[in-house]
């Protein structure tokens, strides 16, 4: 491992080579929340970058509280990758892109059956993708790099990165407004009520994935079974080298759950790979690429350069369906770090065994409009 996983403070841990773009407001992040109360242990992922107030791509470890603020407001975001039956070299992008449409309404009346009351008020958002750096996207296989490993690479993948939507931000505004960012003790009314809230946001997570695949696949007349789906902004019970406590993860894929998919921007690789869990890294992994610019900064830095016709082309021939203004450049790969930098810091950290490298096709990020 070397130095890919290296300590920078006390109970502060960080994975990252010397070609992996860290921000040191990420790394200041990181050392504040290992400051909080009861907070036994935080990594950083190769993908790590500031949030508000908190740190993206990163895990946390806690004894006897946890930290609702520190997963967020989408609670359940993560990702899920079905194979389909579309064959990768005979796909017009302009045909997919016409039979695709826009996904960005609600299902079709009667589309989902009966809807639990809690989940009423939401129920327009499922089936739903979402804005900031939520996506749908056609992959193709580019490479297999363990003779053992089932891809069709004469067949597209279906990535879809999506969470909990309206619910997740409903439920972390009513806990900070009652229990601001102090954390909740475990075993307490107040801590039960979040846990519940938190699984219901979940479980609406992982089903809103389900119909969004289902909806794009009825679009495009193709079937598709799923192969893997992970949530990576969540909270668990956890018991690590012998502790037992809360594994907070704000962008961070669980190496504990089987196959993962590591995406990188719009217009870069993704991977595929075999998580080789270990509690160095608190059974967790890079959730993507990472954010290199902030969204405020990426206009200012990128219009002068290239057009919104031009963003939505890549250099891998594929395209970008993003019909916001502000968003198609807050998104532009110029604004990730490269893909390659984080999964090889992961590699030699001997946190992961790739199995295949995907290109993208077609990515759906929003038909809408805005200036």
């Amino acid at each position: 491992m070397g130095n890919i996983i290296r300590s920078v403070a006390p109970r502060v841990s960080l994975i990252a080579s010397e070609h992996t773009w860290i921000e040191g407001n990420a790394i200041q992040q990181l050392e504040i929340t290992a400051k909080l109360p009861d907070m036994v242990r935080v990594v950083g992922m190769p993908d790590l970058h500031p949030g508000r107030g908190y740190p993206v791509g990163a895990a946390f470890f806690s004894q006897h509280r946890f930290y609702p603020a520190l997963i967020g407001n989408d609670i359940g975001c993560g990702m899920s990758l079905w194979q389909t039956d579309l064959t990768a070299m005979k796909q017009s992008l302009d045909k997919l892109e016409k039979n695709l449409g826009d996904i960005d309404g609600p299902l079709e009346s009667g589309t989902l059956g009966d809807i639990p009351p809690a989940l009423a008020p939401y129920a327009h958002s499922l089936g739903t993708i979402g804005g900031g750096n939520h996506f749908a996207e056609l992959l193709q296989v580019d490479e297999i790099y363990q003779p053992d490993v089932i891809f069709d690479k004469k067949r597209l993948l279906l990535l879809v990165h999506s969470g909990s939507r309206g619910l997740g931000q409903t439920i972390l505004e009513q806990h900070v407004r009652a229990h601001g960012h102090h954390g909740l003790l475990e075993n307490s009314d107040e801590a039960d009520d979040y846990l519940q809230q938190h699984q219901r946001a979940l479980d609406f997570a992982a089903f809103n994935r389900q119909l969004i695949a289902g909806r794009i696949l009825k679009r495009l007349r193709a079937s598709g079974n799923c192969l893997l789906d992970i949530h990576h902004n969540l909270l668990a019970a956890a018991t690590i080298a012998g502790v037992r406590g809360w594994l907070h993860r704000k962008g961070a894929t669980p190496s504990d759950e089987g196959l993962v998919v590591i995406p990188g921007s719009r217009g870069d690789y993704s991977y595929v790979v075999q998580p080789l869990p270990d509690a160095s890294s608190l059974f967790s992994l890079a959730h993507g690429a990472g954010r290199k610019w902030m969204r405020s900064e990426c206009k200012d830095r990128l219009s002068a350069r290239f057009t919104t016709e031009q963003l939505a082309r890549t250099r891998f021939g594929s395209r970008v369906i993003c019909r916001d203004r502000q968003l198609i450049y807050q998104e532009a790969p110029e604004a990730y770090k490269p893909i390659d930098s984080v999964v090889g810091a992961l590699q030699q950290a001997g946190l992961v065994t790739l199995l295949a490298r995907l290109k993208p096709v077609l990515t759906y990020k929003t038909s809408g409009g805005r200036e």
